[in-house]
């Protein structure tokens, strides 16, 4: 800055503290006593100013303040482990606010502006949100220990057939349950009846009651030890499978959103044996499902 200019600022500096700062002469400009106590003062308002415009450019960036996310009841508890060491890796300074909601809610929290990221069933509805990568989860039995199909290394959808089947709500994913119906009409299986429920308890109470069998990923929660009452074997021959990826609202993406979509994969790679679906293709709801039709 020129020195007509420094000297008019200090001046209204000192007008508006009500102080003298310098003391001037035509051969030297000095600090005065009152300037000198000033100046520590001084010092550190410039620090916290700096400090405020970083923390104001690291929420701007996504770097810190609160994010929104959601993941859907079928990820174990491992995945979750994962994701979240991973991503306070990422953003230590961020707070996440995790929620554990189904697809449908998510699409309506994102809908209201309640949501600002989560981890999404296809198909759905994905109209004015972007999405991660998508990977695939295939999916495989839920059995009694004692059912003749326990024996088997890969069972055929078709031999199932007499068993109901136990399923999430339709509501929480319909087109999701929908796609997994049609899937298992065109296997051989047509359960007898379909059966609701998510919690862990419940579902292997039916299936070891009720003469039913449960779908899920190998990573499933509902999966028995090796010595416990329920087997979990692989489907036989093109299996079907849940698809997921990370979404959010368009436009709206950021740094720690990315870091959320970014430590969600690499947990479903690592820990639930995911994988990227190939030949990519766009995933959208349809009307209705064939298995409907």
């Amino acid at each position: 800055m020129a020195q007509p200019p420094l000297s008019q600022r200090i001046r209204r500096l000192e007008e508006e503290l009500g102080v003298r700062l310098f003391e001037r002469t035509s051969r030297q400009v000095t600090i005065t006593e009152a300037g000198t106590l000033l100046l520590t003062e001084a010092r550190a308002l410039l620090d916290r100013s700096e400090s405020f415009l970083t923390v104001a450019r690291r929420i701007r960036d996504g770097e810190t303040g609160l994010l929104r996310a959601a993941l859907s009841p079928d990820i174990s508890g491992e995945t979750v482990a994962a994701l979240l060491a991973d991503f306070r890796r990422r953003h230590a300074g961020l707070q996440l606010e995790l929620h554990e909601l189904s697809t449908a809610e998510q699409l309506t929290a994102f809908a209201a502006r309640e949501l600002d990221v989560g981890l999404i069933h296809h198909p759905c509805d994905v109209t004015g949100l972007e999405l991660g990568p998508v990977l695939r989860r295939d999916l495989g039995v839920l059995l009694p220990r004692g059912a003749p199909e326990a024996d088997l290394d890969e069972v055929p959808l078709a031999a199932l057939d007499g068993y109901d089947l136990v399923l999430f709500p339709r509501a929480h994913a319909p087109a999701v349950y929908d796609d997994l119906l049609t899937a298992c009409a065109r296997g051989g299986y047509t359960p007898a009846a379909v059966r609701h429920g998510q919690g862990a308890s419940f579902v292997r109470g039916l299936v070891l009651s009720a003469g039913a069998v449960a779908l899920g990923p190998r990573d499933t929660h509902l999966a028995a030890p090796a010595e416990g009452d329920l087997v979990w074997r692989p489907l036989a021959g093109a299996a079907p499978a849940w698809r997921h990826s990370v979404a959010w609202p368009r436009g709206r993406g950021d740094a720690a959103v990315g870091a959320f979509a970014d430590a969600a994969t690499h947990a479903l790679r690592t820990t639930a044996d995911a994988h990227a679906e190939a030949p990519a293709r766009p995933l959208h709801l349809r009307p209705a499902s064939e298995f409907w039709l």
